[in-house]
């Protein structure tokens, strides 16, 4: 190992120094081959962010001189660079990144946006990542609204980054009120699975704990049906269970919030059993944690659905097998949730 990593330093430092050449092209060619370089290396990209890569490479994707391919391929590297070590992130968030991806959304190519949004989507969804700075500019929230008519890979990141930096009641309200609802509605009838479940999760998260939200969204039509009749479609045992999870969650959180009775058949008939069937030995530990944990959540304040969850699909049985094979403290912690609630109906 001690003789590798000058090797590669010296390979690293060639890469840096390329960028620097007068010559334009050859800054194309250098970037690219920098492309090349750090797909899979976690160490060639410590490498160069430690020799400065990004501030150049930051430099050279806001140059109104640099070509439109120049500037796509420099976001496309700091979009590499970013799917490193959270150290990698944290280096390009001190050199500023954010504000010069967000800029960069105002180019007319949507190569150059795209590539602007992939490399904003998973720096946004590293942990540490404030998820603040999606909201320090008031501009940046109605102009990627505007973006998402552009590209189906757009509206995939975009989607994506309003998923997860919405944390907190004031963010829900903000992408509320800049109509995220309205917007991306019609994007769950898209051709692009991905699409439709970035989507959907946006609607999980701008439900939860939201009257606000939750009432808006049962009377919003799309292609002539109501989002709940959507979300119970997403339901089937045929789809994926990604989408199956995620669309109980968001039913979940409107009837917590209030928009759907609890003795809705929506909830009695699709929702509870759905999530019953989440909890079963055969599925992966990842969908037992969530599936408890959703199921807990919307059987917790209802004694009824206490009552009809206990004798569905013997479910009571089938979470106490599970403590047999623990293997995770936080499965555990969900499902024994869910077999307290339950025990005491």
């Amino acid at each position: 190992m001690e003789t590798e990593l000058p090797e590669v330093t010296a390979s690293s430092r060639h890469y840096v120094d390329r960028l620097f050449d007068p010559d334009p092209q050859k800054v194309l060619h250098g970037v690219i081959d920098m492309k090349n370089a750090v797909i899979g290396n976690n160490k060639q990209k410590a490498n160069l962010i430690v020799l400065g890569a990004v501030p150049r490479l930051l430099y050279l994707l806001q140059q109104e001189t640099s070509s439109v391919e120049l500037k796509t391929e420099c976001a496309v590297v700091l979009g590499s660079l970013s799917m490193g070590t959270e150290n990698n992130v944290k280096s390009l968030l001190d050199c500023h990144i954010i504000p010069a991806l967000l800029q960069g959304l105002l180019s007319a190519d949507i190569r150059f946006i795209e590539a602007c949004l992939r490399c904003l989507r998973t720096v946004f969804t590293s942990p540490v990542t404030p998820v603040e700075l999606l909201y320090t500019d008031a501009t940046v929230i109605p102009h990627l609204m505007l973006l998402l008519s552009r590209s189906l890979h757009s509206q995939e990141y975009i989607c994506q980054i309003f998923a997860h930096c919405c944390k907190a009641p004031d963010h829900q309200t903000i992408l509320f009120n800049h109509g995220v609802v309205q917007n991306i509605a019609h994007l769950l009838t898209s051709l692009s699975y991905k699409v439709r479940m970035q989507a959907l999760k946006c609607f999980s998260v701008l439900a939860f704990d939201n009257p606000q939200v939750s009432m808006t969204l049962v009377n919003v039509l799309v292609d002539g049906e109501l989002l709940p009749q959507i979300f119970v479609k997403m339901l089937q045992r045929d789809k994926p269970i990604e989408m199956q999870l995620t669309a109980a969650k968001c039913l979940t959180y409107m009837c917590r919030a209030g928009s759907i009775r609890t003795d809705d058949n929506c909830i009695v008939l699709k929702t509870l059993p759905c999530l019953v069937r989440m909890c079963s030995k055969d599925r992966l530990l990842e969908e037992r944690v969530e599936g408890a944990e959703t199921l807990a959540y919307l059987i917790e304040p209802d004694v009824e659905l206490q009552r009809i969850a206990s004798i569905t699909d013997h479910l009571i049985s089938m979470l106490a097998d599970y403590f047999k094979y623990p293997s995770s403290v936080s499965a555990i912690t969900d499902i024994k949730r869910v077999c307290i609630v339950l025990v005491l109906t």
